[in-house]
């Protein structure tokens, strides 16, 4: 008997043994240097718990060893240099790329021994979220929550407002009706018949002063008229929704991404186009839901999410299968920025070759509000807009202040030489200047520039 005790206890020894050797293989790297080095070098192809341009990685190891029976070894050799573990015969290899469309994997011959470890890691044993994640959360929970509560106590004042503004209409109604039977009354009766007699006669006498009077209201309404006509078709502050609720702020600011990679022509253009949905899904191909920390009041990740599945409703993306089904649906966006027909405006111009003197000139004259990219300057700070808005005036008086207080940018060797004769000869014309050279000076004031 106590040898059987004996041989229990050894029994289940070695099986203890057995199991931490086997979930060594799994938990001999840092599964949080892991993460990191997962989101810069796996992401963009691959998810811990879908299949994205390659298979889902949640797991690999285990599957891998139950499949194929294949070990960590065969990973280090995939994904430091598949090509050559492909050239070398190796079956497996070649099922994985003839299956993803004989797509090459990228080889990752820097990664070392470790830092794939350390990948593999993370794909088995994914660490759980910080608390900072759920602090943020929580933070934007309590703002969205702040931000309904101001509305409702907005709401209530203007509810107030409008009910004290009623009772005092009311009560001017009571005591109007009180004057009209008053005057209905025998003893006002000739007093009335008095008092129109003595207006007409008033009226005879400042006949003179009542017409200029008239003709002061009547130039007052023309001005009136006149500088409504002039504000139409200026939309500053416009800012409409869109079909597809795309953030700026998330995509601009808090993800930094250049404003040109996705309008591209802005910079080779003339005209800065709406971007294309297939430059939508270069990113949202692989990113399938929101996991950003930032959240607009009222939003939350569902809402996102949802935004994202309009993408591939609107291309015919199929997240499931990865592939394009050809039932494409158009987006109709609503404009914001729209010069009229007799304006020539150049993006590419203004983008390249005014960059630096524009910035400089903006920056300049708002010290306290300065940019790093020169589309901020007429467009505004988008990237902290959720929504885009019209930030300026874009009127012609706007564009000519302008050109009157942009420096051209002399220390450029091919401006020194091309307005070489232009720049001595404003040096003895405007020597105030000190010999700056501003955009008006070039040409910036010609009609024909801006209109043909």
């Amino acid at each position: 008997m106590i040898s059987w005790k004996k041989h229990y206890k050894k029994g289940l020894i070695a099986i203890g043994l057995l199991l931490s050797t086997g979930a060594s293989v799994y938990a001999q790297g840092d599964a949080k240097n892991g993460e990191k080095l997962f989101k810069a070098n796996c992401t963009a192809c691959h998810a811990l718990d879908k299949q994205l341009v390659g298979p889902a990685l949640g797991g690999v190891v285990d599957r891998l060893k139950k499949e194929q029976n294949l070990d960590t070894d065969w990973l280090h050799k995939w994904i430091k240099d598949n090509e050559a573990l492909r050239k070398s015969g190796d079956k497996y290899a070649n099922q994985v790329f003839e299956k993803f469309n004989k797509t090459a994997m990228t080889p990752f011959p820097s990664l070392s021994d470790q830092d794939i470890t350390d990948i593999l890691e993370y794909t088995t044993n994914p660490p759980a979220p910080e608390p900072a994640a759920d602090a943020a959360a929580t933070q934007n929970s309590a703002a969205n929550l702040e931000a309904a509560k101001k509305e409702k106590t907005n709401s209530t004042i203007v509810l107030i407002s409008l009910l004290a503004i009623g009772g005092l209409l009311l009560w001017l109604l009571l005591k109007l009706r009180q004057l009209v039977k008053l005057q209905q009354t025998e003893e006002l009766s000739g007093l009335s018949e008095t008092r129109v007699k003595s207006f007409a006669e008033f009226y005879q006498k400042y006949n003179t002063f009542g017409k200029v009077a008239l003709g002061l209201l009547a130039l007052f309404a023309f001005y009136g008229i006149w500088n409504w006509l002039m504000w139409i078709g200026v939309y500053k502050g416009y800012q409409p929704e869109q079909p597809i609720h795309f953030s700026h702020k998330i995509h601009a600011g808090e993800n930094k991404i250049d404003c040109q990679l996705c309008h591209s022509s802005a910079k080779y253009g003339k005209v800065s186009e709406i971007p294309s949905m297939n430059v939508c899904m270069n990113c949202h191909r692989n990113i399938s839901e929101y996991k950003g920390k930032y959240m607009e009041p009222g939003k939350d990740k569902a809402f996102y999410d949802a935004e994202i599945q309009k993408i591939y409703a609107a291309t015919g993306w199929d997240p499931a299968s990865q592939s394009y089904t050809g039932k494409t649906k158009p987006v109709e966006w609503t404009r914001i920025h729209n010069m009229p027909d007799f304006v020539y405006f150049n993006h590419s111009q203004h983008v390249v070759a005014g960059e630096q003197a524009i910035i400089n000139s903006h920056n300049k004259k708002n010290p306290n509000a300065k940019i790093d990219v020169v589309c901020k300057a007429c467009h505004g700070a988008v990237d902290t807009m959720n929504v885009v808005k019209m930030a300026n005036d874009f009127t012609m008086g706007w564009c000519i202040e302008c050109h009157r207080t942009t420096e051209v940018d002399m220390t450029n060797g091919y401006n020194q030489a091309y307005f070489k004769n232009l720049h001595d000869k404003l040096k003895k014309q405007y020597p105030q200047k000190e010999g700056k050279i501003t955009v008006d000076a070039i040409g910036g004031m010609e009609c024909g520039k801006c209109h043909y």
